[in-house]
């Protein structure tokens, strides 16, 4: 599928005429704009004919489902997966802020009210702002490249207390499980009926405190990741003579973030396009069970979007959102004489920069990692390993480094621009 844009950047209807796409570029009378999706841009004067087209949204948490419809055929189908490494990022963050507050500025007076951020209408967590703003650059990157006329979104909701306890009704959802305790740690001592869990009170220590089974920055204070330990076991497991094996139960981190994201992604929507309209999981999953699809987030979109009479295409676009730039100055760990090394790698390596699309040995990759010596890893974006140690000689620049990476799947190959 090769996608159009009239002289003056509008979309037109894409086309399969591949012979027709490579004579208007031999000739000038066309130009390519971007590699993938394979996009060209008349420089002629042309009809603005074009079908309706319908964008079915697939909104999630970890991954996006996109597919743009006509009556008869789909034009665009791909699935993309979001940053999950934003609350880690911001919590060492924060760790490294304290630690630097408290070395330099020890004596300084607490200061508590310069937060704005609670005051600010409509905040969400950089987390969540992330996702919502993922999501608006899929579908303005759809609607870039199709004529786009109606938006169809899934918004789902999930009853994170139902999922706990199916049989939870009418006054029980105003009664938490940590109902008449002061607060998680007396919750999760008295849930573990006062005894330690690693040794069930073998050790004969009184002193009980509570353990994170997962890290604190990312794990949080929810009681299902909390546990009770005697010191004895604590200590000895801080000190690496003895190793927990405690799992944490079920997280609803995805689903909060759904519940909280999805309104404010389906309002933003409707303020920058015409014509968009909501649908449900329910309904979805019926089309796709009738259709005897598999679950997939892109055969959601598909069923979204409602054309489900549309010839299904074998090309889609697979793609992830990386993280460009490490902004930590310096390592955490202090050399010699007190000096901290440089943490910021140089801007580019043998003329690469991290994530830049190449062709090794006649296949397209990424730039996964880079060494001084140049020699790079090279991996798809599913992370398969083209070479763990290519030489950066051998390698060819097909594409920059962008926040957005994407990889065609499936379908027929267009030669290299």
């Amino acid at each position: 599928m090769v996608y159009v844009l009239n002289k003056d950047g509008q979309p037109l209807m894409p086309t399969r005429r591949h012979g027709k796409v490579r004579h208007l570029l031999e000739d000038g009378r066309a130009k390519v704009v971007q590699r993938t999706p394979f996009t060209i841009q008349l420089t002629y004067e042309s009809g603005g004919y074009v079908q309706p087209v319908t964008l079915g949204v697939d909104a999630g948490s970890k991954t996006v489902g996109l597919s743009a419809t006509t009556e008869t055929e789909e034009l665009y189908s791909s699935e993309t997966e979001l940053r999950g490494d934003i609350v880690d990022l911001l919590s060492t963050r924060r760790q490294y802020r304290r630690a630097r507050r408290g070395r330099k500025t020890r004596y300084r007076k607490a200061r508590f009210a310069n937060r704005t951020k609670t005051k600010k209408q409509g905040w969400v967590a950089p987390s969540i702002q992330h996702k919502i703003e993922a999501h608006l650059k899929l579908v303005a990157a759809v609607c870039k490249i199709l004529p786009v006329s109606k938006i169809i979104v899934e918004v789902a909701s999930f009853d994170i207390q139902k999922i706990k306890n199916p049989e939870i009704e009418g006054e029980q959802y105003q009664q938490g499980e940590q109902l008449g305790s002061w607060n998680a740690r007396e919750y999760v001592l008295c849930r573990d009926g006062h005894v330690c869990q690693h040794c069930m009170g073998a050790s004969k220590d009184k002193v009980l405190e509570t353990h994170h089974i997962e890290s604190r920055k990312v794990g949080g204070d929810a009681p299902n990741n909390l546990v009770t330990v005697c010191r004895t076991c604590h200590d000895a497991q801080i000190a690496g003579v003895i190793q927990f094996e405690f799992v944490r139960g079920q997280k609803f981190a995805h689903e909060a973030f759904m519940g909280i994201m999805r309104w404010a992604f389906y309002d933003r929507l409707k303020a920058l396009y015409p014509n968009v309209e909501a649908t449900y999981g329910y309904l979805t999953k019926h089309a796709r069970i009738g259709l005897g699809l598999e679950k997939t987030h892109k055969n959601d979109a598909y069923c979204i979007s409602g054309n489900t009479s549309a010839e299904r295409t074998t090309e889609w676009f697979s793609q992830r959102f990386v993280r460009r730039n490490n902004r930590q100055l310096h390592k955490a760990t202090i050399g010699k004489g007190g000096i901290r090394k440089s943490n910021k790698a140089p801007y580019t390596v043998h003329g690469f920069r991290l994530f830049d699309r190449v062709r090794y040995d006649g296949k397209e990759c990424f730039v996964f990692g880079r060494r001084a010596s140049g020699y790079f890893d090279l991996r798809k974006l599913d992370g398969t390993k083209i070479h763990a140690s290519a030489q950066s000689k051998k390698l060819r620049i097909l594409e920059k480094s962008k926040t957005m990476l994407t990889e065609r799947k499936g379908g027929a190959f267009l030669p290299p621009p």
